[in-house]
């Protein structure tokens, strides 16, 4: 005899189908943002992305402390970036005295021993640039790393080189890696080509457009070895340094790009794949951007990624660095016998003091200028009205010539650059 199904429960069965076929879809959450903010952020709050939650400065340190590596992710050019730096290098400082170190993307480990000659008091700032060679390696202003920098070598916090040389660099660029030398493969860390996210990032960053500005025209593949080959090295650096002897206990303040600490899959997962330990993503995002620096933004379409680019995000704007920059207007050869004139620009103070091509400058203000990084050191010490005296040599002449700092035109950045 066939069973016979209560009206009753057909009904519930039929309006639980009619319901279902109603009901909306539900809503696809964001990953990189899953809990968007009620209202849009305003500049200097912070945020926990993981949770969209709004919290002090004191609550990201004392969260952001928990963990034995704080990677910072930075807008090179933003004093923003720098100064939320310089707040966790403070607070960690606090919290881990003798146990902390400070690695930096802009040096690499051939660079180490004069920074540890610095952050042991023995270098003067003029000095730590000429041996570091920072205006051929880093090229940034060193302005905007002044204060980090001063504040670990006050604190005596051992200060790291993290990146790769940079002529490992080019030639992962220009060969694969079947094809480097002994000598270079002997310098390359363990190389993991097959993230996907971070092969979808170089992907939108030269896809589009064919080339990245700073890097010149290159190859896809190329450019992705080399952003490889800089994560690696990076990680590789940080785990070392936790795993010696004696710092088992120490805590590490990483700075380095964005694109080397956002999501997660650059120097974060590279490092955790070498040493599982605790650590936490910060970063910034500029909301507010003038209009004379939107170009530096670059035009790419980034693709999503299915996780919070980091854990705590403070609202910037972005910001000038604040001082007039003053240029001579030369161009100069690259010589190690004084600073060679090769050309002066139109309309520069060079021009109005009456340098030359080929003259040579030997000193200025009475000090020896026995390469080119000793004149362009002291030009970028000089302010609008500042004047000088350089002594030239002309032929088999020598001679003086005073000039005076002025503000080059909107637009026309004179400078004294090696070529």
């Amino acid at each position: 005899m066939p069973r016979i199904r209560p009206v009753t429960a057909l009904l519930s069965t039929l309006l639980l189908l009619a319901l279902g076929a109603c009901a909306p879809k539900p809503m696809m959450p964001n990953s990189e943002n899953p809990y968007p903010l009620a209202q849009p952020p305003q500049v200097g709050q912070i945020e926990h992305l993981p949770t969209g939650t709004l919290v002090s400065e004191a609550q990201m340190l004392a969260v952001a402390g928990d963990a034995r590596i704080v990677y910072v992710g930075e807008t090179h050019d933003n004093p923003a970036s720098h100064r939320l730096q310089l707040t966790l290098l403070k607070k960690l400082a606090e919290r881990y005295p003798g146990q902390l170190a400070l690695g930096m993307e802009m040096f690499t480990p051939a660079q180490q021993e004069v920074l540890d000659r610095w952050t042991a008091g023995e270098l003067s700032e003029k000095e730590f640039l000429k041996q570091s060679d920072w205006y051929r390696i880093w090229r940034m202003d060193f302005d905007y790393y002044r204060e980090l920098l001063e504040f670990a070598r006050d604190r005596r916090i051992p200060v790291l080189g993290l990146n790769a040389d940079k002529e490992l660099v080019a030639a992962v660029r220009q060969k694969s890696l079947d094809e480097l030398s002994d000598a270079e493969r002997e310098q390359m860390p363990e190389m993991d080509l097959n993230d996907p996210y971070q092969k979808a990032l170089v992907e939108a960053i030269l896809g589009d457009h064919g080339k990245v500005e700073m890097h010149g025209r290159i190859p896809l593949d190329g450019f992705h070895r080399a952003q490889t080959l800089w994560d690696e090295t990076m990680a590789e650096s940080v785990a070392r340094y936790l795993t010696e002897p004696g710092h088992e206990n120490h805590h590490l303040l990483v700075v380095a790009g964005g694109n080397h600490v956002r999501h997660g899959f650059g120097i974060p997962r590279r490092v955790f794949r070498r040493l599982p330990t605790s650590y936490v993503l910060v970063g910034s995002n500029e909301i507010v951007i003038p209009d004379d620096k939107k170009d530096r933004l670059m035009d790419v379409r980034k693709p999503d990624f299915p996780m919070p680019p980091y854990d705590f995000m403070q609202f910037t704007e972005y910001e000038d660095l604040g001082k007039e920059e003053v240029k001579l207007g030369v161009m100069l050869s690259d010589t190690e016998n004084g600073a060679v004139v090769e050309g002066v620009l139109p309309g520069s103070v060079a021009a109005t003091a009456g340098l030359e091509k080929s003259d040579t400058i030997l000193a200025i203000d009475n000090l020896p200028v026995a390469e080119n990084f000793d004149l362009v050191y002291e030009v970028k010490q000089k302010k609008p009205g500042d004047r000088s005296t350089l002594l030239i040599r002309r032929g088999g002449e020598e001679f003086t010539v005073d000039v005076e700092f002025v503000l080059p035109p909107a637009g026309d950045p004179h400078g004294a650059m090696p070529k």
